[in-house]
């Protein structure tokens, strides 16, 4: 696919961005670049992928997906409806969080677990963690409710060992095609001076999404460059 990834924007997408910084239209582009091409290994025809009011992508009736930017990498997950009911995937870098974020974001006992495991694992930046986990369940959560959720609405456990995490509800939970939408189960992970948390939902009769690779697609690229190849990749999204 030669050109940069703005030149393949669709109109509309290029009219979202049109007055936003270099740096916001390079992200905007090279993250949907990521969703078509991962779209496109599921059979899925290009559309534009416009942000709603919330800035949550709109997706083409019948895919869920989830997209995801940060500095020096460009990622997004889709699959089938049918086949998958919520996706969402963060990534971040893994450095501290800014002064003051921590206690924004943070209810008492994770603050307690940041610091316990910050101490005992220096090498990961668990406030970090603990936001981009927060973020995976904001991207599942929102598309199919509608609602916001507020940090202190989720309660982030992590496995230091296992590379997976929990985030307990504490709001009203709707059901959503047979589950009960106040627990969610995730995978993290930490490589390349990068921490990444996803989280897949599947419908409550189905098989892990893991069991059947075809029916999730990501791409992942870096964004220094100039035509990103894309890598069918880490993290594997935990099913529920």
């Amino acid at each position: 696919m030669p050109g940069p990834p703005a030149d393949h924007l669709h109109p509309q997408e290029a009219q979202v961005v049109s007055h936003a910084v270099p740096q916001r239209q390079r992200e905007f582009a090279t993250v949907r670049l990521c969703a078509r091409r991962a779209a496109g290994a599921l059979g899925v025809r290009p559309v534009p992928l416009l942000p709603d009011r919330r800035g949550a992508p709109q997706w083409p009736d019948g895919v869920v997906g989830a997209m995801t930017h940060c500095a020096g990498y460009r990622g997004a997950a889709v699959a089938r409806r049918q086949d998958v009911v919520g996706l969402g995937i963060d990534a971040e870098p893994n450095q501290p969080c800014p002064e003051g974020v921590l206690e924004l974001i943070a209810l008492e006992r994770e603050v307690e677990w940041v610091r316990t495991l910050s101490h005992t694992m220096p090498g990961i930046r668990w406030d970090r963690l603990l936001f981009s986990a927060k973020e995976s369940v904001f991207k599942v959560w929102y598309p199919l409710t509608r609602r916001e959720l507020d940090f202190d609405e989720a309660h982030i456990e992590v496995d230091p060992v296992e590379g997976t995490f929990t985030a307990q509800l504490s709001v009203a939970a709707p059901t959503v095609d047979g589950r009960r939408l106040d627990r969610f189960t995730g995978r993290w992970l930490c490589r390349n001076g990068l921490l990444i948390t996803a989280i897949s939902l599947l419908p409550a009769a189905g098989q892990a999404a893991s069991a059947a690779p075809e029916r999730l697609r990501q791409v992942l690229v870096p964004d220094i460059a100039p035509h990103p190849a894309a890598a069918e990749a880490v993290p594997r999204p935990a099913a529920r």
